[in-house]
């Protein structure tokens, strides 16, 4: 039923102008690892049961309470996809959108040898050396958890001070833990970050820039270790993202950590921003 309702969800968001979840390839397909936090909380609050089959446990009518587009998705849902369920389902879906049974570990039992090639040539296959920048803030955790996937980053450098977030998926535990299962690794370096106290009243870009400065000449000339760190891996693993909350690099500091090790490096690095 788990497997079945991430299916259903992901064909019904896929018909949504604006998609209420985003969706990683995990080892079943498509996944949101979203709604499995917000099943979570529909269960404390005794909406749905406590229980494997996302059964509903109230009375309300929360169907009438869709927009009418959202109804008439749904409806449509039902029609072309309500007959089917299981293997049938995971086929149809892996068959539509290829691209997230990359990572599926039932893709032999589920597909044709031509379905599984076209599976494979979905599989992101750049490997050419580089670093990428990304920042968390105003992204979903899955958006943010495919784009590592769709650039095939091989480790995610956190350089937060404090790898925590108010935001699901974003502290450094849940971070680790869904990265494992998208087989990407996990390096988290706060000797890297800046003290909370040093981010306050900053308005402009101007006051980035004199933190950010401040920065370079004490935790970036002193902290070699963790610099080299970097060096090893992307010598290693050879796409690297370094993150940080800030969308915009250029208020975050992970820009200027990108700037040093470019600098250190014996060979040119290519950043991209994502």
């Amino acid at each position: 039923m788990n497997t079945d309702l991430q299916k259903y969800l992901f064909l019904f968001v896929k018909s949504q102008d604006k998609p209420a979840y985003d969706f990683v390839p995990y080892k079943f397909g498509c996944f949101s690892f979203q709604s499995y936090a917000d099943k979570r909380t529909l269960t404390k609050y005794g909406i749905l049961a406590d229980q494997d089959d996302w059964k509903k446990d109230d009375d309300v009518d929360y169907f009438s309470m869709l927009n009418p587009d959202d109804r008439r998705s749904l409806r449509k849902l039902i029609v072309n996809y309500g007959n089917l369920k299981g293997n049938e389902l995971i086929n149809r879906v892996y068959c539509d959108y290829p691209y997230f049974a990359i990572n599926s570990e039932i893709i032999n039992s589920i597909l044709t040898a031509d379905q599984i090639a076209k599976v494979e040539d979905e599989k992101p296959k750049d490997a050419k050396p580089g670093i990428f920048s990304i920042g968390y803030e105003s992204k979903s955790f899955d958006h943010y958890l495919n784009q590592l996937v769709q650039n095939n980053i091989q480790i995610l450098i956190d350089v937060r001070k404090n790898a925590l977030s108010m935001k699901y998926g974003f502290s450094k535990n849940q971070l680790k833990n869904a990265l494992e299962k998208l087989r990407i690794d996990y390096l988290h370096l706060p000797e890297l970050g800046i003290v909370s106290k040093k981010r306050t009243d900053l308005n402009s870009l101007d006051d980035y820039n004199r933190l950010f400065k401040e920065y370079e000449s004490t935790v970036l000339q002193n902290e070699t270790d963790g610099l080299q760190r970097i060096v090893n891996e992307l010598a290693t693993r050879k796409r690297i993202a370094i993150t940080c909350f800030e969308f915009d690099h250029k208020y975050c500091h992970r820009s200027r950590v990108i700037n040093k090790i470019q600098h250190i490096s014996s060979s040119k690095i290519e950043v991209s921003y994502i």
